[in-house]
């Protein structure tokens, strides 16, 4: 194999702005790695979560596992940024945010955009004195990552809030400021993107139609929200997510020269704040080689399903909860699995949930627990256990502010708790080990069966996410896709000028 192919190969697969940058290290020397070592940052572990969503289990001795990997975009003024952004020095923000789940095969992936406007529960935080946060309730989910008021942030507290809102473990955490969006446009000779309208002010200039960004002008199409499109951040959304996709395709079309690639890589790792599991240039090429046969075809892009709630937004229920579910199973939007023979499944079926209990699993003691406050909860859950058979159920003491179901179980009833867990449609499973029972802690996400849901969102008029499409939709999503998800998508091979706004 020539050099020029392999390096095509290890190019093909860039995924947004951040899987760029990590791709772009794979061709350089060794030589040159301690010296990307020496640029990248990372930020603390410490103020990661000690209670997080459980990691993937592989299908089968040595089968590789989804990974999550959350992008963030900083809007930093530290560090010469202010020449591209603007404005003063002072505590970083994040209005960019993406979940990457990368599929368990490596060769599917899915973006999730998280509007920065969406109210969440921020969980606690460790502030830059050592001490952490209460958590909160009703904050737009920005906020998380300026939580100390640090010049660079704070990616912890923002992944903190993406598990707690999705139930999904993340794997890695990638920060982008505005010289490394400017870098990478500049070192792709330019990305062709589409300008919904032309744009004279707030210091921006740009034509209508698809116009070549690079450097300042790039920075400027990703970042802007007023004067152009329909002035949103949803807009604004829409056009990150069609950027990303021309820049791959982009990528994937002309590959790199090494005089090219070795200063990209320069540049690039020198814009990045990672976690400490990609905190070296061979973990950054280590990554890149394990996503390096996806296709751009099978990118997709979704915007969280979501509704203005005034100046805010909400995420729409059961839409977004059906959608992390979907995510946590591997499961692709339509509710097929990319690993077996790709049949469909119901995104709340369970293998289990029917089998019939034994005596001895009938007789398993389990606790139900109200983690939102709601009155009758507990027993709601209770009664849903003793209708499928179980008969040592129990209530606990109330333990609000929970927004996901948990069942925790010890070890030795696994598959009795796989049949527990069935009953409540998006629960997380975690062991608990010396427990000698299981124990079922009912969240937000919970839905007593003839009630609506408790963390559902309402309106007078019918809001995006509230019925399930039945045919295909314009950007190409299958049948079967809930319309909230659905009509927020687009395929990362989508024509860059459709659909380039939410009221289109």
């Amino acid at each position: 194999m020539s050099s020029s192919t392999r390096r095509r190969r290890y190019l093909r697969t860039a995924i947004g702005l951040a899987a760029v940058l990590v791709l772009s290290v794979v061709g350089a020397g060794a030589w040159f790695y301690h010296r990307l070592d020496s640029n990248i940052t990372t930020f603390d572990a410490g103020g990661v979560a000690t209670e997080r969503p459980p990691a993937p289990v592989p299908a089968s001795p040595g089968a590789q596992v989804p990974v999550n990997v959350l992008l963030l975009g900083s809007d930093t003024r530290d560090d010469g940024n202010n020449a591209l952004g603007g404005g003063d020095q002072g505590p970083g923000h994040s209005d960019t945010a993406i979940l990457l789940h990368v599929y368990a095969d490596h060769k599917h992936a899915v973006g999730v955009s998280i509007p920065r406007d969406t109210l969440v529960t921020l969980p606690a935080c460790k502030l830059p004195d050592g001490t952490w946060t209460k958590p909160r309730t009703d904050q737009m989910f920005n906020s998380a990552f300026s939580v100390g008021d640090s010049p660079k942030g704070n990616p912890a507290c923002t992944q903190n809030t993406v598990e707690k809102l999705t139930g999904l473990r993340i794997d890695h955490t990638v920060v982008v400021d505005f010289k490394g969006a400017a870098a990478m446009a500049d070192a792709v000779g330019g990305v062709d993107a589409c300008v919904p309208n032309d744009v004279n002010e707030y210091g921006i200039h740009l034509k209508k139609g698809i116009q070549r960004l690079t450097g300042q002008s790039a920075v400027d199409y990703l970042r802007a929200r007023h004067g152009i499109g329909d002035n949103s951040d949803i807009g604004r959304m829409k056009r990150q997510q069609a950027f990303l996709s021309s820049m791959i395709k982009k990528v994937q079309s002309q590959g790199f020269s090494l005089t090219t690639l070795l200063p990209l890589a320069d540049a690039a790792t020198r814009s990045l704040t990672v976690d400490e599991g990609l905190g070296t240039a061979m973990k950054l090429v280590d990554f890149a080689r394990s996503v390096q046969d996806i296709k751009l075809s099978d990118v997709t892009f979704v915007t969280a399903p979501w509704r203005f709630a005034g100046d805010r937004v909400r995420l729409v229920q059961p839409d977004a909860d059906t959608l992390w579910k979907l995510l946590r199973e591997d499961r692709t939007l339509d509710g097929r699995s990319t690993a077996g023979t790709g049949a469909a499944a119901s995104p709340d079926a369970s293998p289990s949930a029917d089998a019939p209990l034994g005596p001895e699993q009938a007789a398993v003691p389990i606790t139900v627990v109200n983690g939102v406050g709601t009155a009758g909860l507990a027993g709601s859950g209770a009664e849903t256990l003793k209708g499928r058979g179980f008969q040592n159920v129990v209530l606990g003491a109330n333990d609000p502010g929970k927004q996901h179901t948990q069942v925790s179980y010890d070890p030795a009833l696994k598959t009795t708790a796989d049949q527990v867990a069935a009953l409540f449609p998006g629960a997380s499973a975690v062991e608990e080990p010396g427990s000698g029972g299981i124990t079922v802690t009912l969240g937000a996400d919970y839905h007593p069966a003839g009630s609506t849901r408790l963390d559902a969102v309402t309106s007078p008029s019918p809001a995006p996410g509230t019925s399930t499409a039945p045919s295909t939709s314009p950007s190409g999503v299958p049948s079967g896709v809930p319309t909230g998800i659905a009509e927020n998508t687009r395929g990362a091979d989508t024509d860059p000028c459709a659909d380039l706004t939410f009221g289109s």
